[in-house]
């Protein structure tokens, strides 16, 4: 994951960026609409166990491409409820997908606690 504290390092498609926090220090769960009700009981199990930094929200993938393109759309294509959890890539990252992209620049651990409080979240919230 790639984290930074700085002001301004955090960029959004519009609106997003009207009502979302601009520093890139937190974990972001996206879902389409229809998900919203799991969307919430998963932040919240998160919330429960880790007090890492968390936003969250629904919206359909024709207001921000790429909300359906994660590994979470097989999920949802059997009828299984799914929600993106992303550090939202080229949104802060600016190697995103780039042979710049290397392991140094993973923040190993913060991605240590997020793991942590997903682990505790889908011990709870799974069926």
């Amino acid at each position: 994951g790639a984290f930074s504290e700085t002001p301004g390092s955090q960029r959004y498609p519009v609106p997003f960026g009207l009502i979302f926090p601009s520093t890139a220090d937190f974990i972001a769960f996206v879902g389409l609409p229809g998900s919203r009700s799991f969307l919430h009981e998963v932040m919240a199990s998160f919330r429960r166990h880790t007090a890492f930094p968390s936003i969250g929200g629904v919206a359909p993938d024709a207001l921000v491409p790429g909300i359906g393109w994660s590994d979470h759309w097989a999920f949802r294509s059997f009828g299984f409820p799914a929600i993106m959890v992303t550090d939202t890539a080229l949104f802060r990252y600016p190697h995103y997908h780039l042979p710049s992209d290397t392991p140094d620049k993973v923040d190993y651990e913060r991605l240590a606690r997020i793991t942590k409080g997903l682990e505790r979240l889908v011990r709870e919230v799974a069926p």
